[in-house]
């Protein structure tokens, strides 16, 4: 039989038509995917050190310059009721990290130490957490943390690294696995434990003297002293000299270090270089991961002290030096969106401003007022419960999904950022372990009209000061306060005699009934409310008990992080370049490594 070429030939195309068909459908199938990395926004959380509320522009202040943030509050939406978990930066960055109230994580203290204090110490952020730099890492995405850190380096060995950010999510890391604090200047007075310091440095001189007197007694000849027992004795103050003098007379060696991943770069740092050398590894990250999803955190050491002293900004402000670091900071914040935008990635990344907790009102020197300022706010850092130390700017910005211009009113926490961050990434909440933020979207896009925090709980270390009740269809915002810090002198606003409130003992009041203030109706708790001025007085106290009680049935028993044992110095842990205990090395280039 004669074959048709007519029909071949049709045959033939319909055959490539069904071939081209399938092409398309399985080349189709797979777009989804790339398609979906293309739609998950990046991400540039920015963190203030040490910042007051009362500080920024497009908060109250008039006489400070912050145009960057405050354009960042126009293009976007500004949080007027936003809250720290915690009042310092240890227990405050493990909650905004985590989306968990810091106690959960160990980072509750009943005693006067409630941070990280050495890098040579063994608590930090445990490596059973998971931070939202985990769960981006596994939507995809490439995470950054550029700056301070705070959170531990090492467990057992100085190379385990078990509490370092690369431990905990983040891809890149570079900066302060500490802080910066006054000792990284020698010229700044000492930050760390300067009362504890001065008792064992008493004690050490009245056992010397008392070692001496021995040995007077014996060449005399008055009583008979055994030199094996004087010298033992001898070696035994040598060692305990030693123990307590080299952790804190070499605290700049072992504190103020920079590292790029795991390895130390400089140690100690030179303090001065170090805000450029931070903008310009911030910058770069974002250029190298352009054309992916990425995380920044970009955790600046602005404004804590001691101050940065920079010749563009020196003595600009009408603040001291204060104020210029904050004017500093604010240029490097526009610096971040200036690289967003000229990069075209303004439309696709969610940029966020805040700080980690309020103000530190009482920090003061000869130049004057070297803390910030919380505006109408009572109390200030380390203060768990007063509005002055846990109430921060919150803004975030995503042009073309989130309002411009927008306020928001409403109670809301750092640890919110966790759960809106993963849930637009496309991940999954943990849900092995309690989590206390919720989702900002529907808040920010103006979908909800009302925060998903009834009930805050406010702590200093392991003492719960203060909630926070935001009754169902009600404005108010009650505020209970069972214990609140013991101001000196009289009638002033912080603990000027201390320079920093404390949480336990003669350092405290405890308030039976408790103070309650209606922060909207009195922001500044000024006036304590009673049964005969507050109908609701009776209802708000037996509400926040079941609250707390509630609270408290979530709470698990977990490792102390900041209990002695773990923040002490132990020379094994301590990070060093060369040969420990002679730590020293300069970064002489600025090359940045994925």
């Amino acid at each position: 039989m004669k074959e048709n070429p007519a029909a071949l030939q049709m045959e033939y195309f319909n055959l490539r038509s069904h071939l081209f068909g399938l092409f398309l459908l399985v080349t189709q199938s797979q777009c989804p995917t790339r398609a979906g990395d293309v739609a998950k926004p990046n991400f540039v959380l920015m963190m203030v050190d040490d910042l007051g509320i009362g500080d920024v522009g497009c908060y109250g202040n008039d006489t400070i310059r912050t145009p960057n943030i405050d354009r960042l509050a126009l293009d976007g939406v500004k949080l007027t009721q936003h809250i720290a978990a915690a009042p310092l930066c240890t227990p405050s960055r493990a909650a905004f990290l985590t989306g968990r109230y810091a106690l959960r994580s160990g980072f509750g203290s009943a005693g006067i130490v409630r941070v990280i204090l050495f890098l040579g110490g063994s608590g930090g952020l445990p490596p059973n957490e998971t931070t939202f730099a985990k769960l981006l890492q596994k939507q995809g995405y490439t995470t950054g943390l550029i700056g301070k850190w705070h959170l531990g380096v090492s467990c057992k060995s100085r190379n385990d690294h078990c509490h370092h950010p690369n431990n905990h999510g983040f891809d890149y890391f570079y900066g302060l696995p500490f802080t910066y604090f006054n000792n990284c200047k020698p010229e700044e007075v000492n930050d760390i434990l300067a009362d504890l310091q001065v008792m064992l440095w008493q004690m050490s001189m009245m056992v010397g003297l008392g070692l001496l007197t021995l040995v007077l007694v014996r060449v005399t000849g008055l009583l008979e002293i055994s030199v094996k027992l004087l010298v033992f004795l001898t070696a035994l103050c040598l060692l305990g000299f030693m123990v307590w003098y080299v952790p804190f007379e070499f605290v700049q060696t072992w504190n103020c270090i920079v590292m790029r991943n795991e390895q130390v770069v400089e140690q100690p740092m030179e303090p001065d270089a170090l805000p450029e050398k931070l903008m310009k590894e911030a910058e770069q990250f974002v250029e190298r991961n352009q054309n992916r999803p990425f995380l920044l955190f970009l955790s600046l050491a602005h404004v804590h002290t001691p101050h940065f002293i920079s010749r563009e900004f020196h003595g600009k402000s009408k603040h001291g030096l204060y104020g210029d670091n904050v004017e500093e900071m604010d240029s490097m914040i526009g610096r971040m969106m200036k690289t967003v935008e000229r990069l075209s990635l303004a439309n696709q990344t969610l940029m966020y401003f805040t700080s980690d907790h309020g103000g530190h009102i009482e920090d003061s020197s000869e130049r004057g007022q070297t803390g910030g300022w919380n505006g109408i706010y009572r109390g200030g850092k380390a203060m768990g419960g007063w509005e002055g130390g846990i109430r921060v700017p919150g803004i975030f910005r995503w042009p073309g999904r989130l309002p411009a211009g927008r306020a928001v009113d409403e109670p809301t926490s750092l640890m919110d950022v966790y759960p809106t961050m993963v849930k637009l990434a496309g991940g999954q909440l943990p849900k092995d372990r309690v989590l206390d933020g919720h989702d900002l979207m529907p808040l920010l896009e103006g979908k909800a009209e009302r925060s998903e925090h009834e009930f805050m709980f406010h702590y200093c270390g392991t003492y719960l000061n203060a909630v926070r009740w935001h009754p169902p269809g009600s404005d108010s915002v009650f505020k209970v306060h069972f214990i609140t810090p013991n101001f000196l002198p009289p009638g002033a606003g912080g603990c000027y005699h201390t320079k920093l409130c404390f949480c336990h003992g003669e350092f405290v009041t405890h308030h039976d009934p408790p103070l309650m203030f209606d922060l909207s109706r009195d922001p500044s708790e000024s006036n304590p409310l009673t049964a005969l001025t507050e109908p609701r007085h009776a209802e708000v106290l037996r509400r926040v008990r079941q609250a707390v009680e509630e609270h408290q049935k979530t709470l698990s028993p977990v490792e102390k992080q900041l209990s002695w044992g773990n923040i002490m110095w132990k020379p094994w842990l301590q990070p060093c370049c060369g040969t420990f205990p002679f730590c020293s090395c300069t970064e002489t280039s600025i090359t940045a490594h994925a």
